[in-house]
């Protein structure tokens, strides 16, 4: 009877089971204020949010919770993403919040990450795309607004860096409503330029100032673009989706002119240590050369060459010698086995060895009648067949058997057997 009913335990643990696999509870976005809020000494952030006819339980662990870059206090008005659960210990469900941000710029970021998570999926930030930046580029592109400390620190680093080189600037809206569509129309410029490298950025700001270089028309433009490309859009600490689709990104407009082109002065100090390196090598490798051709002046061949001649023409008289030994010595092995077979008998006597291979056939005929078994017949023998089996054993007789002659066979019944045990 009492089966049926289940405990508190067993029932939230069903609940929670329930919320833990729901898919649409595992990733939630929610806004709301903030209330009942405490930072635990453990690090762990523990509040409710609300809003004008609800409210729900949130925990935010130490881990996540340092990652908050404002003071939650009461009353904030906040945008978070976590999971939905059923605490088991009070049967509450509750949020486990693994991200928070001050509503207002929240949108933004929400929108970043949706974006920068689509293009991740795409493959549009793989490294195998990337394109490397070349060492030491002729003409460079440049792809920002044309006054600001941008421009200038771009251009007098890379004109203090590498003054050979060439600098294209395209003017550019980098900040509102129509800088998205300026940025792309620029970029599309550039292919026609033949630059080497082409740079792409603006000064710090907000993340609304900041947010061209975060559309996803940008975004593919860049991604689309044959020229190596580095981004440098506000200070180190921003990060823009421009930065994860070029091919190198630079924490800084300078940073990016400094990783666009070398420092000629670090390249003369290089050409010149080289310079020092290559004649080593070659003062080195002249005076092995030098040893060795001594050594072949002063080698026994060179200063006497008639005594490698002499040499040689003694070698050449031994294997004359050799030679001819070799061939009067195969003349008279062959001369002898010529000679050996013109004395042979059978060259000498043919008809001996007729007479004697005629005895040889006739003994052998002569054998061969001894054995024949027709011959033992007419001598007064038979042979017994059982069963068409010629009879060695008194056990094979059967009733019948049949008995052959020298002229003639016949069969014959058996009456008694004698021998058989």
């Amino acid at each position: 009877m009492d089966n049926k009913y289940l405990t508190v335990s067993a029932i939230t643990r069903y609940l929670k089971v329930k919320f833990d696999m729901d898919d649409n509870l595992k990733h939630v976005f929610l806004k709301g204020e903030i209330s009942n809020f405490k930072a635990h000494t453990s690090g762990h952030f523990y509040f409710s949010i609300k809003d004008e006819s609800s409210k729900i339980n949130a925990i935010m662990f130490k881990t996540n919770a340092q990652k908050v870059d404002f003071k939650p206090v009461e009353g904030t008005k906040v945008l978070i993403t976590g999971r939905i659960s059923i605490y088991e210990g009070a049967g509450n469900y509750q949020i486990y919040v693994e991200e928070m941000i001050e509503d207002g710029v929240g949108n933004l970021y929400i929108a970043f990450e949706k974006l920068k998570k689509q293009l991740e999926k795409e493959g549009l930030f793989d490294q195998k795309h990337k394109l490397p930046i070349p060492k030491f580029p002729k003409r460079v592109g440049v792809i920002t607004a044309s006054t600001g400390a941008a421009v200038r620190d771009i251009i007098t680093t890379i004109k203090r860096r590498f003054p050979i080189c060439e600098i294209i600037l395209f003017p550019t809206l980098v900040q509102g409503e129509n800088a998205k569509d300026d940025i792309v129309k620029n970029i599309k410029r550039a292919e026609n330029y033949d630059l080497d490298v082409l740079i792409i950025g603006r000064g710090g700001g907000s993340i609304e100032d900041l947010w061209a270089f975060n559309e996803e028309v940008v975004a593919r433009a860049i991604y689309d673009s044959k020229i190596p490309t580095i981004s440098a859009v506000g200070h180190e600490i921003d990060f823009t989706i421009s930065d994860f689709v070029s091919d190198l990104r630079a924490p800084t407009p300078t940073a990016a002119a400094e990783l666009a082109v070398p420092n000629v002065f670090e390249l003369q100090n290089y050409i010149g240590q080289l310079n020092i390196r290559l004649k080593e090598s070659i003062n080195k490798k002249v005076n092995y050369q030098k040893l060795y051709l001594d050594s072949i002046k002063n080698s026994f061949v060179i200063k006497n060459p008639t005594i490698m001649y002499e040499n040689k023409k003694q070698t050449i008289d031994l294997l004359e010698t050799r030679i001819r030994e070799l061939i009067i010595r195969k003349f008279e092995t062959s001369k002898d086995k010529l000679n050996h077979l013109k004395s042979n008998y059978i060259f000498t006597k043919p008809e001996a060895l007729y007479k004697e291979e005629k005895q040889n056939l006739k003994t052998i005929i002569e054998k061969l009648e001894l054995l024949n078994p027709l011959n033992t017949l007419n001598r007064g023998y038979s042979i017994t067949y059982s069963n068409g089996k010629i009879v060695k054993d008194i056990k094979d007789i059967k009733d019948e058997v049949q008995v052959k002659l020298h002229n003639g066979s016949f069969k014959a019944k058996v009456i008694e057997k004698e021998g058989e045990k």
